[in-house]
């Protein structure tokens, strides 16, 4: 087993509300609570859970592009949520991110040669010339031509769009890539190209990514662990084919019933959960699933169950394995 290339030990991301004439502090929004895991050196895990569960906020709050509330990430052995602005530039070049929105993420008046060698710029690692050498080199390994270089993102599909969101990701050789839903914004078919574009790259430039979606097969395609999230805290994480084939969380196990499955024979159980998710401005006491559980029990309601490993490298955080 290798060493873990990326710790987060207890993140938190609160975000204020604030109201009334003075604009004063009257709650906070928990989008990310106690969420905890690590991730091994050229490993894929995969954070699933529905809309609003926090997935895109911990990705952003691991690489500090949003500063957490609490908690502790460290990465090749570097504490960075301690790191001052300096210190976490120099830093950036080995931990980068693929954005949900290739219409969003790039900028209409600058050229792909210009995005692409921007972070090359930045970090100042090589001259004008090599430079564009390295975007030319980069569009071929994304499965664009070096003529692409001089157009706008304008002239390009989502899918090329966001194999430019990639190469820009790729440009200064990073150890590390948080994918925040690289592919929902895409068609099918063309969901199917980046993600085979992107396990090609993995083990040609030995890379290790967290991927973030809400689309289960998708991430059991490409993943070699799954997190399943849930308001903010992380309910289960464990091997795919353990995940997928004994889900041990109720929530799991309601997630995964209605994934469909091209086989008509294939005929299982529907989890129909009741009512809705709650606020994360006003989370239920004890376990945050308690309100929508069909398996819940007293304790549920009062004491918030720990995450713990109740079989090899399979964690749950729910009081039916940890009692």
């Amino acid at each position: 087993m290798t060493k873990p290339l990326l710790e987060v030990k207890g993140l938190k991301k609160y975000f204020e509300i604030r109201g009334g004439v003075f604009g004063r502090k009257t709650g906070e929004i928990k989008a990310v609570d106690d969420v905890s895991f690590t991730v091994r050196e050229g490993e894929i895990l995969g954070i699933v859970g529905e809309s609003g569960c926090g997935k895109s906020t911990t990705g952003k709050s691991i690489l500090r592009l949003i500063e957490p509330s609490a908690g502790e990430v460290t990465f090749a052995g570097r504490k960075i949520t301690h790191l001052d602005s300096e210190e976490l530039r120099k830093l950036r070049k080995d931990m980068q991110i693929i954005f949900q929105d290739p219409y969003a993420s790039l900028n209409p008046r600058h050229t792909v040669e210009k995005i692409i060698g921007e972070p090359l710029l930045v970090h100042g690692t090589i001259s004008a010339e090599e430079r564009k050498k390295r975007v030319k080199e980069l569009l071929k390994v994304v499965g664009l031509s070096s003529y692409h270089a001089s157009r706008y993102p304008h002239q390009f599909s989502g899918g090329q769009r966001q194999r430019i969101g990639i190469a820009r990701a790729l440009a200064n050789h990073p150890q590390l890539i948080i994918c925040d839903e690289p592919v929902s914004a895409l068609d099918v078919s063309v969901q199917s190209q980046i993600l085979n574009l992107m396990q090609k790259l993995r083990e040609e430039f030995q890379l290790t990514y967290v991927f973030i979606a809400h689309d289960l097969s998708v991430v059991k395609h490409i993943s070699d662990r799954v997190g399943v999230m849930y308001l903010g805290g992380l309910m289960e994480l464990a091997d795919k084919d353990k995940l997928y084939e004994g889900p041990k969380h109720p929530y799991t196990q309601a997630l995964l019933s209605a994934v469909p499955t091209p086989d008509p024979d294939d005929v299982r159980e529907r989890i129909i959960l009741k009512g809705d998710v709650p606020s994360p401005a006003n989370p239920p006491t004890g376990c945050v699933f308690h309100t929508r559980c069909p398996q819940a029990m007293d304790i549920c309601k009062t004491v918030k169950p720990a995450f713990e490993e109740v079989e090899d490298n399979h964690f749950v955080a729910c009081h039916l394995f940890i009692m």
